[in-house]
């Protein structure tokens, strides 16, 4: 009757181990956020600006950047980057981009000849960086900064302001 028993608490004890919980993939940590830039200028020596987030991003997070390209209706119109810019024939003249890690966000022009670039479009330039939580990217339409604020549940008085 022992080695029934024992077996039978062996078969329990192995068997109960498999239960757990099931796993959340959602991530409860990050908060989204925006941060909006002061007017920047790119300047010849590196045509980049960098910013260093307050804190480290988790692995998921997915970070997004807006340029101000104008106002129509009292609205501002944001501009869903890479954003590129053709010359009159077709070909590319320069485009803005960026890159980011868990630590920083850089925002970058590149093209052919950039020296010949119009100051209206490397100097005084304001930007939007979205950090977004992983569980929320996948559904985003990302191009649609309005219908991205809106999706995080965030408004204009949230945006927090920062110097590069």
């Amino acid at each position: 009757m022992k080695k029934i028993i024992t077996l039978l608490a062996v078969v329990m004890m192995f068997s109960l181990q498999g239960c757990s919980a099931p796993t959340n993939n959602v991530d409860n940590n990050t908060i989204s956020t925006v941060f909006e830039t002061k007017p920047v200028s790119f300047l010849p020596a590196s045509y980049a600006i960098k910013y260093t987030f307050p804190s480290m991003l988790n692995s998921s997070d997915m970070v997004l950047v807006y340029r101000l390209t104008g106002i129509s209706n009292g609205n501002d119109l944001w501009e869903f980057l890479p954003e590129t810019h053709y010359f009159a024939d077709g070909t590319r003249n320069f485009s803005y981009n960026f890159d980011f890690t868990r630590n920083d966000v850089q925002i970058y022009l590149e093209g052919n000849n950039l020296s010949t670039l119009d100051s209206a479009y490397s100097l005084n330039q304001i930007f939007r960086i979205v950090v977004v939580p992983g569980s929320f990217a996948v559904s985003l339409n990302t191009k649609n900064y309005v219908g991205v604020m809106a999706a995080l549940k965030l408004n204009e008085n949230q945006v927090q302001k920062i110097n590069f």
